[in-house]
């Protein structure tokens, strides 16, 4: 492990002030009288946030400025983030995942280069507490090259990679301890070759998406555990797998995947917590799909396509970041190149309206992310090496700028912890 702290000391030089407290005492008080301990200081943080960030280094196929996983500790009032630490010895670890117990991290490393096979990397990290500083566990091969995501089954007994250009999906089983044990599953998806752009693209988009091959972009379970959905950007379809919790294996569901518009690249989507109500978000042509979900078959059936750009828009652009607020009221998404954020208000059927869109204040930003009070939202600006923020109203889901910038090399994601002061 390797970690280059930035943490101050100070050293109070109590022994004498202690003495000279206790002969006062014993000069100007009465026999009866007892010395009073001192009040407790009522502004004291009862509680402290971390905030982990990742993104790309030197090592890996975009190739980056950052040095590793930085964290971050959140003032609580001001959602300013100050670095303590970096941990470097990781390469581009361009996606994040928390344990349920936030006690460990999981992190890919989207290179293709970790062993013979071509594939990329997993790391497993156990968190202390005290100082937020990460302790590797273990590293594994993720089954495939360049992981673009990865994430934690509700139970904390599996994680779930998806291997972009490999074009795979992967199970790995949780040892004890939190390390990586034994990969449980490996899939392969085939699919016709789908075109580079989609026809309902906004105007003047000459962005592409690759649609060489199959490319998992995420994958996740539903709020249950029960099912496993894959977004695969390259074969314009959302996967849906149930797992096995016994053997960590996967088997298709009765609808084993929902096609998406062709050449749309579905990238990420959020659940409702109810895991009924599923919002898909589509980066080529920028738009969200709201779909009903039922837990029980694990059926996807969309009813609704809005795009995250107004009606204004002429340009290029790719949609990233899909975040939903935690009253679920409000639906957010990043929009990359064309540098802004989407607001939609979301209805009581969970049908979306967009309410607002406004200047990200950075270049190509990638992940959203609340603190956890909801308070505060932060958006990771690849090509900007910047974190920008955003306080919330959480009446109007309008978002306003900080004017808090925060350097790091090439961010990518988030994730946030808080801890109790002991």
């Amino acid at each position: 492990m390797v970690m280059e702290h930035s943490l101050s000391r100070r050293l109070f030089g109590l022994g004498g002030l202690a003495g000279a407290v206790v002969v006062s005492a014993r000069q100007g008080f009465a026999a009866d009288d007892t010395a009073k301990a001192p009040a407790p200081n009522e502004d004291a943080p009862k509680e402290r946030t971390f905030c982990y960030v990742g993104g790309y280094t030197k090592h890996g196929p975009p190739g980056g400025n950052g040095d590793g996983i930085t964290v971050f500790e959140m003032d609580r009032k001001t959602g300013a983030l100050t670095s303590l630490m970096t941990f470097t010895d990781i390469a581009s670890p361009s996606y994040i995942a928390l344990s349920p117990d936030h006690r460990l991290l999981y992190a890919v490393s989207e290179i293709n280069d970790f062993d013979t096979t071509h594939s990329g990397a997993v790391t497993a990290f156990s968190i202390d507490h005290s100082t937020g500083a990460l302790t590797k566990l273990n590293t594994v091969a993720s089954g495939g090259a360049d992981p673009a995501h990865l994430s934690v089954h509700p139970s904390g007994r599996y994680v779930f990679v998806a291997n972009y250009t490999g074009g795979t999906v992967a199970v790995f089983h949780v040892l004890a301890d939190g390390s990586l044990g034994r990969r449980t599953e490996l899939i392969h998806n085939t699919g016709p070759r789908m075109p580079d752009r989609a026809a309902d693209n906004p105007p003047g988009n000459y962005a592409v998406s690759d649609h060489s091959s199959a490319h998992p972009h995420m994958v996740k379970s539903d709020p249950t555990g029960k099912y496993v959905l894959v977004m695969d950007a390259g074969l314009d379809r959302v996967y849906v797998w149930a797992l096995n919790l016994q053997t960590g294996k996967l088997t298709p569901a009765a609808v084993p995947f929902t096609p998406m518009t062709p050449g749309s690249a579905p990238r990420h989507f959020e659940f409702g917590e109810s895991g009924k109500k599923l919002y898909l978000l589509c980066e080529q042509d920028s738009k969200v799909v709201v779909a009903d979900f039922d837990p029980q078959s694990g059926k996807i059936s969309p009813v609704q396509t809005v795009s995250s750009v107004t009606a204004h828009f002429r340009g290029s652009t790719l949609a990233a970041g899909i975040l939903l607020s935690p009253d679920e009221r409000f639906l957010y998404v990043s929009n990359r190149l064309g540098d802004s954020l989407a607001v939609f208000q979301v209805a009581k059927d969970g049908g979306l309206t967009l309410v607002d869109e406004i200047w990200m204040h950075a270049d190509y930003g990638r992940s959203l992310m609340f603190d956890p009070s909801g308070s505060y939202l932060y958006v990771a600006n690849q090509r900007s090496d910047s974190i920008t923020s955003f306080r919330v109203d959480k009446t109007t889901g309008k978002i306003s700028f900080t004017w808090d910038f925060t350097p790091v090399g090439s961010p990518t994601c988030f994730e946030f912890i808080t801890v109790p002061v002991s």
